[in-house]
Formats: C-alpha cells, sequence, structure tokens
C-alpha cells in the first residue's frame, strides 16, 4: 500500500474518468482512505494507493468516476469519511433516516412501481423503485443495504481462522471464492505458500463451485422465460454437484474446506473417481438441454436483445464475471492477474459482444464447458503430499491482497495483520458493487415484465453488496 499525496490521488482518479484505469476497489479507515486500481490494458499491474484523511475528508473519485460511487456512499456510513464533490451523498448502508429520496424522473404520463425489499420468493431483500410510462421502463433504481451484517467490523481483531470463517460468510453462493480470496491475502502478507496439493484442491473446489452455480442460472433465467423444463433438469444437474460436494468434501457448499495455509481435508482415490464421473454425466446432460435452448425459437425471442449492455458501459464500471465477458470485456482473475494453479491449466475465457440475456445466459454454457474441462485436467493432475502449511509467526504488521474469479466476477480482499497475528482491517468487495448500476441501466426501454428476466442474467449479489 503506497501512501499518496492529494495531487497523486486526483490524477489517478482523472485516468480512471479517462479509462487508462479500472477501479477494483474504494475502502476507508476512520483517518484514510484506500484505492485499489488496475491498469485498463495489463490487469496484471494493479496499484494500491492511501490517501491519509486526517480531517475525515478527501476528494471524491465518484465525481468523475460512477462506479465509485456506491463504494464512496459505504465508506462514508462506515467510516464517516465525507468525499468531497461527491454527486450523490445519501447513505447507502444506513437505513436509520425516515425518508430516502430517489432520484427524480421528469416526464409526462409517468408512474412508479416500487417493488420489495420483501420479495416473492425466498431471495434476499432488496428494494427497486421503477418509473415507467405505461410498461416501458424509463428509470430503474435500487435501494440496497438490507443485508448489512456489520462483517468488517466483526474482522477487527479477529483471528486468521475466525478471519477465514467470516470471509466464507459474505455471500454464501461464493463462499469458496472468498475464502481462497481471504487465505491468499493472508498468504501474501505472512509471505508463505500453501503445499502444491493444496493449491489444486482448492482450485477444484472452486470450479465445482462455478459449476452448480452456472447450472442453477442457466435453468433459473430460462424459467423466468416459461420455460420451466429447462430449470427442472438444470436443478438436478446442481443437485448431483452439491451432492458430491457433501459426500466429497463434507459440505455441500464447502463451506470452511479453503483456509489460510491450504484446505481443511484431503480428497481420496474414490472421491476422486466420483467427481470425474460426475464431470463425465453432466457433460453427457447437459449439451441436449443446451440444444433444446437453441432450437426453442420463443424461449430466444425472450433473451435475445433483451436488457442490452453496452461494452462502454461494461469496461467504465469494470464489470467482471459473464456481465463483462458478455459484452466484450476481457476479464477473469484467473488468467489476469492470474494465481495457481490456472497458468498450468488448459481452459479459455469465452467473450461475447451480444450484451443481452442471451449473450450472458451463453457465456455461462461456455464457462460450464470450462469447467468441466478443468475439473478433469485437476483430477488427472493432482499433485500428492501435504494439504495444509502451518501460519508462521510474524512479529511486525503486514498487508497483503488477493484478487479471486468467483461466478460472479473477481473478489477483492485486502487485509491488515498486526504484530501479534490478529485482524487489524479487512475489507472484502464483492464483484456485485460494479454489477448492480448496470442491472438498472439494461433495463431501461425494456418492459416491466422483462426485469426477472434481466435480473436473473445478472444474479448480482444483495449480501455481498451489503458488507
Amino acid at each position: 500500500m503506497t501512501a499518496v499525496a492529494t495531487a497523486s490521488w486526483v490524477e489517478t482518479t482523472a485516468l480512471l474518468a479517462d479509462g487508462a484505469l479500472t477501479l477494483l476497489g474504494l475502502w476507508g479507515e476512520p483517518d484514510r482512505v484506500h484505492m485499489a486500481v488496475a491498469e485498463a490494458a495489463n490487469a496484471a499491474a494493479i496499484r494500491l494507493l492511501t490517501l491519509p484523511c486526517p480531517l475525515g475528508r478527501y476528494p471524491s473519485v465518484g465525481r468523475l468516476h460512477a462506479s465509485a460511487i456506491r463504494l464512496e456512499r459505504a465508506a462514508a456510513d462506515l467510516w464517516g469519511l465525507e468525499p468531497e464533490g461527491l454527486p450523490d451523498t445519501r447513505p447507502w448502508l444506513d437505513h436509520s433516516a425516515p425518508d430516502y429520496a430517489f432520484l427524480p424522473v421528469e416526464g409526462d404520463n409517468l408512474h412508479e412501481v416500487p417493488v420489495g425489499p420483501v420479495h416473492a420468493g425466498i431471495i434476499e431483500p432488496g428494494h427497486f423503485r421503477f418509473t415507467a410510462d405505461g410498461e416501458t421502463v424509463v428509470r430503474l433504481e435500487a435501494r440496497l443495504g438490507y443485508c448489512h451484517k456489520g462483517i468488517e467490523r466483526l474482522l477487527q481483531g479477529a483471528s486468521l481462522a475466525t478471519g477465514a470463517r467470516l470471509a466464507g460468510r459474505c455471500s454464501g453462493d461464493s463462499t469458496v471464492a472468498y475464502a481462497l480470496a481471504f487465505a491468499q491475502a493472508a498468504e501474501a502478507a505472512l509471505g508463505y505458500v500453501p503445499p502444491p496439493r493444496a493449491v489444486w484442491l482448492r482450485a477444484l473446489m472452486a470450479e465445482l463451485e462455478r459449476l452448480a452455480n452456472h447450472l442453477g442460472d442457466v435453468g433459473a433465467i430460462c424459467n423466468d422465460a416459461a420455460f420451466a423444463i429447462m430449470l427442472a433438469n438444470c436443478s438436478v444437474l446442481r443437485e448431483g454437484v452439491l451432492r458430491e460436494a457433501a459426500a466429497t468434501f463434507g459440505h455441500r457448499l464447502m463451506m470452511d474446506r479453503v483456509v489460510p495455509g491450504g484446505v481443511a481435508l484431503d480428497l481420496d482415490a474414490a472421491g476422486l473417481a466420483r467427481i470425474v464421473a460426475l464431470a463425465a454425466e453432466t457433460r453427457r446432460r447437459f449439451r441436449p438441454l443446451i440444444a433444446l435452448y437453441e432450437k426453442t425459437a420463443s424461449l430466444q425471442d425472450r433473451t435475445v436483445g433483451t436488457g442490452f449492455l453496452k461494452p462502454s458501459l461494461a469496461e467504465a464500471f469494470g464489470a467482471g464475471g459473464f456481465i463483462g465477458r458478455a459484452s466484450g470485456r476481457r476479464c477473469d482473475a484467473r488468467r489476469w492477474p492470474g494465481y495457481a494453479p490456472y497458468p498450468d491449466l488448459d481452459f479459455e475465457v469465452p467473450v461475447l459482444t451480444d450484451g443481452d440475456v442471451h449473450g450472458r445466459l451463453w457465456v455461462r454454457v461456455l464457462e460450464i464447458e470450462q469447467s468441466l474441462r478443468l475439473i478433469e485436467q485437476i483430477a488427472g493432475r493432482l499433485p500428492p503430499g501435504a494439504i495444509r502449511t502451518e501460519t508462521p509467526e510474524r512479529g511486525a504488521t503486514a498487508e497483503g491482497m488477493a484478487l479471486v474469479e468467483g461466478f460472479r466476477g473477481d473478489i477483492l480482499v485486502w487485509l491488515r495483520l498486526e504484530a501479534d497475528g490478529r485482524i487489524g482491517r479487512c475489507h472484502l468487495r464483492d464483484p456485485s458493487w460494479f454489477q448492480w448500476p448496470l442491472l438498472e441501466a439494461v433495463i431501461e426501454g425494456n418492459i416491466i415484465a422483462d426485469f426477472p428476466l434481466c435480473n436473473k442474467s445478472f444474479n448480482c449479489s444483495y449480501s455481498g453488496a451489503d458488507l
């Protein structure tokens, strides 16, 4: 982490606005603000900046670069930092204010449709305020923060073991990815490397997690277009992955299995054979489902052209995962900046330019094929040996950061450990921070009835964006 002067902070903000840099994260402490950025042309070139804020104020990044606005609003709620020039100073996580002024919309014959935060399905809470002209959406604004659980405050003073458990609970469907990012940040701070077998087991769990989530999403998107047969069949395939995870790793979501220094348990030969068989069976049963999608014109009539995300907007917000890749963005933390063992594995990163619901679904389809390939490669090359390295003693403050590819996109974890080995400060940034605003953009001009379809094609995390 490099301490910078105000002039350098402002210069970096200008580079973000010009598109030369991509914002990876922005977070605060009572007397300072931090920012992580990457060079747009070279995602491996990451900079960490710290700006001292002795008076509790700093020049807003969001005044020139919109993707920082919600991060700055959250930092103001959590740490009392005032971003000078921020165009939107409404609270983000703090719901104590009785009135929340949604952004105004002007025009004739407009009406509002409020939805949530409590929804009909068993999903997380979030409020959506539609302004529409008849059925056509003129503006959508989302209000989140209902899942705020004080996780960053709970991490302060916690042991590494407790920190790993908390990190894995930021967004339960990404527990492996979050735990892996936390573990890598801790290992970077302490300067130690987990055993090779542990590194490959981590990747195996990460790909199983990606596979399960993508299968569920493909089915759910089709279901929101009234094609329930896809949901039924994809749910069966997803359930098969979750059951195998429970049988092999002792937990359906593989929670608490990735830990600093390695993994919590090993994989035996029988479990490895079952996973290889699972990959083959999933591929065999999934391909006919995709053929069914391709030949069902009424289904594609709902997905093709709906909820289009401009590539320029995806680039400006640094949208990761299938959202960014479906709109032409070359991004995948497994490759850029990259981490073990992925440089030793053969896989493709699918990038499309469709930018619509169909494109986001199709990137998932292609990534399912890639995850199956990766699972088979890892199973065939899993090295022998130990699965965990003991945490080394450390007598000084240390910092580490990691960027890991979850199924939604890149997850950032920054960690500072105190001399006694406990956590001084930890920040966890979900990919949804940069994706929720884009959902608001893509629904404009579509009909309200297409919102569930657009929303599911994004599948942003409420919990991950609420800290």
